[in-house]
């Protein structure tokens, strides 16, 4: 079974194909970038051969275009093309679970724009396009709020008047779903146990980041908000602010709704408190000295740290600490500053493990750690593939019955 899998983004189409019935799954995967640039281009990586070269795409229609054009030089037969997922970023409560795309799925969608504005715009030109290019292969909607669906009311609600959060739908929604799901499964095989008996902490870590307590395997609680805004120190987002602050910042300095919500999401986080978003240079300017590099640091494992004490509190008792993304899996200090400090819970890393360089799976924990410390690499493109190939067989089955 072929699956081709989208992750739309306002400059970009990252696109991964999937053999699910073989050995290796990902037969190819790519990304065009910066669409609508004179410098846009479109990378393809197959059997670790990279191809990049420029091209004129003006939006999305012509870059899954290309990305279409670069699967057949690779000699994929499109007709094989079973089904195509797409990643959407908020289901808001229209969507509890994976949707097979039609007109009035796309008209939902749109609906849920007000929630993750930038997301779920570049989201749907991808599906769009997608419709388009492949109008008779069925399209399959996965969205990263489902997988908190789980969470109880205590920590899914606002303590907002109930007339407003019921009539408008204001509450928790979380995100990042596919990752936390993903990489839960994978610490199950890792640890040899089943993921109905393990309690997880996970830590999504990229320029986007989440923390997520997961109990046999469904979340109960995440770091998300209502927007990907709220929890952790991120690359350009701020995480946990006082609300009022937004509000006296419009008063103060006479910013409008736009400038402030361009502040909070594109202008604070590591950015912000430093001028970089991007871990590894944060990382070289406090190497050189820069004291607004060092605090920055200190705050976002500072912030990440108080998240997984929070959920041990929530589970009362971890099995495991995952770290994924970017950040998670590569950034060998942050991780052990995170932990630093966690041993009267259990968790402690043993330095020489998390010193490695290696990109597998692996324990950074002492052989007789208490609490497993892992490494996972999250693959959110193998979770949609695998999820939208569950939601047609589901849809198939209720046809046919």
């Amino acid at each position: 079974m072929l699956v081709l899998v989208i992750n739309s983004g306002s400059s970009s189409v990252k696109f991964e194909l999937f053999d699910l019935d073989g050995p290796e799954p990902s037969l190819l995967e790519g990304e065009v970038e910066r669409i609508g640039s004179p410098e846009a281009s479109l990378w393809v990586e197959r059997d670790g051969c990279r191809d990049e070269h420029l091209a004129s795409i003006a939006d999305h229609t012509e870059a899954l275009t290309a990305a279409l054009d670069a699967l057949v030089a690779a000699n994929v037969d499109l007709g094989r093309i079973t089904a195509v997922g797409h990643r959407v970023v908020h289901g808001g409560d229209r969507f509890t679970a994976p949707a097979l795309l039609d007109d009035g799925v796309v008209e939902s969608i749109s609906a849920l724009a007000l929630l993750a504005p930038l997301h779920t715009h570049a989201n749907l030109a991808g599906i769009e396009a997608a419709r388009r290019c492949l109008p008779h292969v069925p399209q399959v909607a996965v969205f990263d709020t489902t997988f908190h669906q789980t969470m109880p009311a205590c920590a899914r609600e606002y303590a907002l008047p109930r007339e407003i959060t019921r009539r408008h739908g204001i509450h928790r929604y979380g995100f990042h779903g596919t990752s936390h799901e993903y990489v839960a499964g994978r610490a199950a095989a890792v640890l040899g146990r089943r993921l109905e008996e393990l309690d997880l902490i996970t830590l999504h870590l990229g320029n986007g980041a989440s923390a997520t307590a997961i109990h046999a395997g469904a979340s109960i609680d995440t770091s998300m908000g209502m927007t990907p805004l709220e929890g952790l120190v991120m690359g350009t987002r701020c995480g946990d602010v006082d609300p009022a602050v937004p509000m006296l910042l419009g008063e103060i300095t006479g910013r409008s709704r736009e400038d402030t919500h361009r502040l909070l999401n594109h202008e604070s986080g590591l950015k912000g408190l430093c001028g970089e978003s991007d871990m590894r240079s944060v990382h070289a300017l406090a190497e050189a000295g820069d004291a607004d590099a060092a605090a920055a640091l200190d705050l976002y494992c500072y912030r990440a740290k108080k998240y997984v004490g929070a959920y041990h509190a929530v589970l009362g008792r971890v099995d495991a600490l995952v770290f994924t993304a970017g950040v998670g899996e590569h950034d060998a200090d942050v991780r052990a500053r995170i932990c630093e400090g966690l041993e009267g819970l259990g968790i402690q890393i043993d330095p020489a493990r998390n010193a490695s360089s290696s990109t597998e799976e692996r324990a950074i924990s002492p052989e007789d750690g208490r609490v497993a410390v892992l490494v996972i690499p999250t693959d959110e493109e193998l979770e949609i593939a695998r999820i939208t190939r569950a939601c047609l067989e589901s849809t198939t089955g209720e046809t046919q019955s």
